[in-house]
């Protein structure tokens, strides 16, 4: 792995952002290996397919405050919908748009 300094904790702000298939695939095998290492990592994503596979927990932010805060299956439920992306519309109030 590629770290100057080995840290414990990460913060990753779409780190695959304008990568093919293949290099985002090998940012999701690093993230997973961090995380068997037992690193924090924060992950920021706007991808909600990414988000479900490569986070544990969901932290989701509207207007600079964490309107919820759980696994997937905990924002499904609060929301009563069965797509993450519903369901941050939802929690977000960004259903119409910005």
């Amino acid at each position: 792995m590629p770290w100057v300094h080995r840290p414990h904790n990460l913060l990753l702000d779409e780190p695959t952002n304008g990568l093919d298939i293949g290099s985002s695939r090998a940012v999701h095998k690093m993230i997973a290996e961090l995380k068997a290492e037992g690193r924090c990592v924060l992950f920021c994503s706007h991808i909600m397919q990414e988000v479900i596979d490569i986070c544990d927990r969901i932290i989701v932010i509207a207007d600079g405050e964490a309107v919820a805060d759980g696994t997937v299956d905990d924002l499904l439920t609060q929301t009563g919908r069965d797509n993450i992306e519903e369901s941050f519309l939802d929690l977000t109030g960004t259903r119409e748009g910005w």
